[in-house]
């Protein structure tokens, strides 16, 4: 299709592009038990036409992956990635079609927006280049990925492991979007995940001070964490206090801007699971809790473990019995891949796209620890996990424009 840039094919080709959505969504992948291989196979259908190269990579066979290259005009390469698996979902509490509906210029889902959409800006990304006979001025490398919802090997981490991702840069298409405002996520906040254990001696609920309340004492445990740590202000790399400070402007109009300073600016920690005790007239003598610790990027969380353990030790009958931790990652806002997508997400919406952290951590994470530089952008909606989530049609061609768009742009950020 002489003349024609892979950006304008989406535009003038958005029926196809809402079609291939559609038939995304059709296909279950709900999570557990989160098989992939009948929307892989999909997908291989969809690619089939195309000069491309399209390998399946599968440690478990019920839950394959799927890696599509596009050669392109120099050896840097820019990896798209996206999951292929979505949360559960309760029919009942749907208005519409969860497995995809189109009403007038939405499309509703499970993971409409969180994110067969994305996948499906990327796949007609890939079909826009092959229809133009456009090469791309950078390898293009899609992983489409099992599993990401459960944080499962099967996906992203079993193409890590086999050393399969070889890619200078990559943009993840988790939903980045909310209350109108768009982003572009530049980092993640480290996690400690603390599994506590309280011991304590029983006795009849009639007589309770004869015995040792195990749940009394896990609970005044967990308070004494938030009072030690939750109250202390984080130390911050001064790198990172930008992001923080654009973060805090993203979030204030969803939560306020002191509750938004406050999640960044302090540890964050949610007791997740409260276990204990047999019966209404008995005093526990075991309880277990877990506990979900967050942390701004910057913030060494090693050392913060260490002072919870101390923390722990000073609490009678309670035991550290597991625990995980990961440091929050970051990559540079004016990093030319940041760059780069958020000047052309600007340039295709006509607003500000902020630079922000995630709130959490994910597939980013694993790939910015690999060696790869990795932001998450997609528009969207703040549906993710609810009833009737739903992605507007427009939010589909701009995400496939935005990615369409992309290479020349990260390739003259890289050259400069």
């Amino acid at each position: 299709m002489s003349g024609v840039t892979p950006a304008e094919y989406v535009r003038t080709h958005r029926e196809e592009l809402t079609a291939l959505a559609l038939d995304l969504l059709a296909i279950d992948t709900s999570n557990p038990p989160g098989k992939t291989r009948e929307i892989v196979a999909e997908i291989e259908r969809f690619l089939e036409p195309l000069p491309v190269d399209i390998e399946r990579f599968a440690v478990d066979p019920a839950k394959p992956n799927l890696l599509v290259r596009v050669p392109g005009d120099s050896d840097n390469t820019l990896l798209y990635n996206g999951h292929l698996d979505t949360v559960p979902f309760d029919a009942d509490d749907w208005v519409h079609d969860p497995l995809g509906e189109r009403v007038d210029d939405r499309v509703y889902g499970r993971g409409a927006t969180d994110m067969k959409g994305a996948v499906a800006s990327m796949l007609f990304t890939v079909r826009a280049f092959a229809a133009t006979d456009t090469d791309p001025p950078v390898d293009l490398l899609f992983a489409f990925v099992s599993d990401e919802e459960v944080g499962g090997d099967p996906g992203l981490p079993a193409l890590l492991e086999a050393g399969r991702l070889d890619a200078d840069a990559c943009v993840i298409g988790e939903p980045t979007c909310e209350g109108g405002r768009h982003s572009v996520t530049v980092a993640d906040r480290g996690s400690i995940w603390l599994t506590l254990e309280a011991s304590g001696e029983g006795a009849h609920g009639s007589r309770p001070v004869l015995g040792v309340n195990a749940v009394d004492r896990l609970y005044d445990a967990v308070e004494t964490l938030r009072e030690r740590f939750g109250t202390e202000r984080l130390e911050i790399d001064p790198d990172v206090l930008p992001i923080v400070d654009e973060s805090v402007e993203y979030y204030a109009p969803s939560m306020g801007e002191a509750t938004a300073r406050e999640l960044f600016r302090y540890p964050s920690i949610n007791l997740g699971v409260l276990e204990g005790g047999d019966a209404i007239n008995s005093v526990p003598q075991s309880a277990r809790a877990e506990v979900d610790v967050r942390l701004t990027a910057g913030v060494d969380t090693a050392d913060v473990l260490a002072r919870i353990r101390e923390c722990v030790a000073d609490c009678e009958g309670i035991t550290i019995a597991d625990v995980s931790w990961s440091v929050g990652t970051t990559e540079a806002p004016d990093s030319p891949l940041v760059e780069a997508v958020a000047s052309t997400a600007e340039a295709v919406t006509g607003d500000r796209v902020f630079r922000r952290s995630a709130t959490g951590g994910g597939d980013a994470k694993k790939l910015r620890n690999a060696g790869i530089r990795t932001v998450e952008f997609a528009l969207g909606t703040d549906t993710v996990h609810a009833p009737d989530e739903h992605v507007p049609l427009d939010a589909l061609v701009d995400n496939a424009v935005v990615y369409a768009r992309l290479p020349t742009t990260w390739r003259s950020r890289t050259d400069q």
